[in-house]
């Protein structure tokens, strides 16, 4: 018989190491209330310099607090914040203009065209390389001569990606960068986040989506309810991963019973139905000795990640 499914253990937080020109950002006991309602609680964080660092969480779980206090957009109810050694509050203007930022609720002028406007953001940071711009811009697919207010939600969504690149900031601040792109262009962002990260650039991405996250970052915070509830290398993520997992066989069901990260949930004549935690491989080379009909895996939800992770946690 196999094992009954466990409470997860909650996962130790690791700091990331830092290297030697320090943190890209760092925040200490960062919080923030809005009357009665806590948007971020005593955030402490450090992401260090030259890697895609995820921020994953559901919506409303305060990553876009989070963004907004790092540009100085709000301010916090207590605590501070650091972007690239410089003080968020009082050296925000510096902050600014030394970060490239696409955020969630992009907003742009609906009379101008992409070309209008990406010149008018150029001109505010004293000039851009225009051949970059039209690298960029060619890369996504993007006419820069058509007025914004025709332009669908994923081109408009192209043109706040390429004033957020172009200016080739120390640090990319990306809310949900791939809202409203078809695959190949969600593709082509996540590339030129990574490619950015290798030139140097930090690249900070803020999505719900963990198919997103994964592909592309090196570490992720993980954001419920305003609180930093782990930070994980990817690959530790992934290790956590519960896969739900149904298998069909052509006459008895075998016995599956002792494999590690392998829990019952259904059993019937001819079919089982499994949690799945971690890699595969053990249970697919059993089930390689037995007739299987058909064996369906979904990919793991974020919800169910997190609640895997973090349920009856304030219980423990």
């Amino acid at each position: 018989m196999l094992k009954d499914v466990p409470e997860p253990d909650a996962p130790a937080i690791r700091e990331a190491s830092p290297p030697g020109k320090g943190p890209a950002l760092r925040t200490v006991g960062l919080s923030k209330q809005f009357g009665d309602t806590t948007a971020l609680g005593n955030l402490d964080l450090e992401v260090p310099r030259g890697i895609v660092f995820g921020l994953l969480g559901p919506n409303g779980a305060g990553k876009t607090t989070m963004i907004r206090l790092l540009l100085d957009l709000i301010r916090p109810t207590s605590g501070n914040a650091e972007v690239l050694g410089l003080d968020c509050r009082a050296d925000s203007l510096e902050v600014r203009s030394r970060c490239g930022y696409l955020p969630g609720d992009l907003r742009l002028p609906v009379r101008r065209t992409g070309r209008q406007y990406l010149k008018h953001m150029a001109n505010l940071r004293g000039g851009a390389d225009e051949e970059f711009v039209s690298d960029l811009s060619g890369r996504l697919g993007l006419d820069l001569d058509q007025p914004i207010g025709d332009q669908s939600k994923g081109n408009r969504q192209k043109v706040g990606l390429v004033s957020a690149f172009m200016p080739r900031p120390e640090l990319l601040i990306l809310d949900e960068p791939t809202s409203g792109l078809d695959p190949i262009r969600q593709h082509d962002v996540q590339e030129m986040m990574r490619e950015s990260a290798a030139a140097g650039a930090t690249v900070l991405l803020s999505s719900h989506d963990l198919d997103q996250v994964e592909n592309v970052a090196e570490r992720v915070g993980i954001i419920r309810e305003g609180s930093l509830v782990a930070l994980e290398e990817v690959s530790s993520l992934r290790d956590r991963a519960i896969r739900e997992v149904e298998v069909r066989f052509a006459g008895e069901v075998p016995f599956l019973g002792g494999i590690d990260g392998v829990f019952l949930v259904e059993k019937g004549d001819d079919f089982v139905r499994l949690r799945v935690t971690g890699a595969m491989d053990e249970l697919v080379k059993t089930l390689s000795k037995s007739n299987v009909i058909t064996l369906n895996s979904s990919r793991p939800e974020l919800d169910e990640i997190f609640l895997s992770y973090y349920e009856d946690r304030d219980e423990r």
